[in-house]
Formats: C-alpha cells, sequence, structure tokens
C-alpha cells in the first residue's frame, strides 16, 4: 500500500489521501475535495484512481467528488446511511466490508458514529496498520459533534472500536488541528510531558510533509485516550466539581468533548 497525503491549503485545514496498489497503480482518493491536487498527484505518480471514499456527508469532504469523477470515472463509495447525503454514491458500505484497491490493497469499513451518524474510517490490511479516520480521530484530538452527531456515541467509538487498535497502527486524519490539539491537552493534562515535547518538536511543522502519528502516541498525547489520568480528572473537577473524585470514562469523555467545543 502507498499513501499519499495531499495537503489542500485552505481554511478547513483539509487532508486528502490518495491509496494506492504497488502493483496495478489503482488508487483510491479519500475525501479528495481538493480535485485538482489529487488529480494532479495522481498523475505525476502514474496512478488511476477509480474509487472515492467519503468518510461522512459533510461538504468539506465530499466537494471534490464531481470533478474526479469527471475526469476519472471513479464510482463513490460511503456510508450505506448517507446515499441521500451524498450524491451519486455507487456503493453503500457498513462495518465489516472490504474495499479493494487493484490486487494488494484491502481496506476494512469502521462504522464509526459520533461526528456524524454516518460515518467511515477505514482500517489497512497491512504488515503496518494505518486508520484513515476522517474526522472521528485527529492527532491529538476527537471530532467534534455539531453537525449531526452525538457525543456519547463519539464516546462509545473511542472507546469499543479505536482503543482496540494496535499501537503501531498509523492516524491518517482528515484535517491537520496537531498543534491546536496539543495546546489542549496541556491545558487539560499540563505535567504531559510528551505533549509538551512533541509540540516544542513540530511547532512550525510544514503541513505538506505532516507528522504521521500512531496509535501508541496517541495515548500518551490525546486527552480523550487518557480518561482515567490523575492529572486530567483534576483539572476537570475543577470546572465541573460534580462530577466527583473518580468519575467514569464516559463522564470524563463528554465533559472533555463539551471542553473542547469552547475552548
Amino acid at each position: 500500500m502507498i499513501v499519499e497525503q495531499v495537503w489542500t491549503g485552505n481554511a478547513y485545514r483539509n487532508f486528502n489521501y490518495l491509496v494506492a496498489c504497488p502493483e496495478t497503480g489503482d488508487a483510491l482518493a479519500i475525501d479528495p475535495l481538493d480535485h485538482k491536487k489529487c488529480l494532479a498527484a495522481a498523475k505525476e505518480k502514474g496512478w488511476s484512481i477509480t474509487q472515492i471514499l467519503n468518510t461522512h456527508e459533510h461538504g468539506d469532504h465530499t466537494g471534490g467528488n464531481k470533478g474526479v469523477v469527471k475526469a476519472t470515472g471513479a464510482k463513490i463509495i460511503a456510508h450505506k446511511n448517507a446515499k441521500n447525503s451524498i450524491p451519486n454514491v455507487d456503493r453503500g458500505v457498513g462495518a465489516g466490508d472490504v474495499i479493494h484497491v487493484g490486487k494488494r490493497v484491502d481496506l476494512e469499513c469502521l462504522d464509526t458514529p459520533g461526528h456524524t451518524m454516518s460515518h467511515i474510517c477505514l482500517l489497512s490490511k497491512t504488515d503496518r496498520p494505518g486508520l484513515f479516520s476522517g474526522d472521528t480521530l485527529f492527532n491529538a484530538g476527537a471530532g467534534n459533534c455539531h453537525n449531526g452527531g452525538h457525543p456519547e456515541e463519539l464516546y462509545e467509538t473511542f472507546e469499543n472500536q479505536l482503543h482496540t487498535l494496535a499501537d503501531d497502527t498509523l492516524i491518517y486524519p482528515g484535517h491537520d488541528y496537531l498543534i491546536n490539539n496539543l495546546q489542549f491537552t496541556l491545558d487539560r493534562e499540563p505535567d504531559n510531558e510528551m505533549a509538551r515535547q512533541l509540540l516544542a518538536d513540530i511547532g512550525g511543522q510544514d503541513p505538506e510533509d505532516a507528522l504521521v502519528t500512531s496509535v501508541g502516541q496517541e495515548r500518551e498525547i490525546n486527552t480523550f485516550f487518557r480518561l482515567q489520568s490523575p492529572s486530567v480528572i483534576a483539572k476537570l473537577q475543577q470546572e465541573y466539581p460534580d462530577i466527583g473524585d473518580t468519575p467514569d470514562k464516559r463522564t470524563v469523555f463528554l465533559k472533555l468533548r463539551e471542553l473542547r467545543n469552547r475552548w
């Protein structure tokens, strides 16, 4: 599997992706909002975009579909419940379905509600797995639930699916929010030295060559994975004294998501 991360440079800081088969040159475009950049990247690599996967229905992830289809005839894949909100979907998928790219790339669909209720993440079946996480999981952060989502569902996705991923799984999110998210981590957990050091190391990173984190790193730097940290809980009690000394993980997650909404 070959992964090309395409930095759009837009105000929403979107990442688009091309996932290519090294044998055939067939490629899957994931959320190709900037269709011109995606098409140019595929042409430069000698790849043929044959499929599009929209992780969810928001316009900053589907807006390039028409341009890619017009240029390539690619088929559009999305969550099976998004067919009424994403035009011209050719294939609706759900949990456990597999997307084949060329002869050597298999991507498993994970049904990951929360940011929206029709959200798909893709997990590669490779020696070193990769997760194309859309707006569910960001580097050091979690998606918001403002436009068709539910925080309770997002918690269940984190707890029951993302927590089970192998530590070496690489994370390919839909946006570059790493610096802001690390700052939120440190606001909530001031003694998190790993987050502090990473922020110092990548504070001026070029999104054209962005850091790719792993699930193992996320467990250390992402507040939404650190629900039992004494420091996180102590700081949270300052905002929400009624949570008590031993709040459950769901309560911590939901309160953190609420704080992040206005931070």
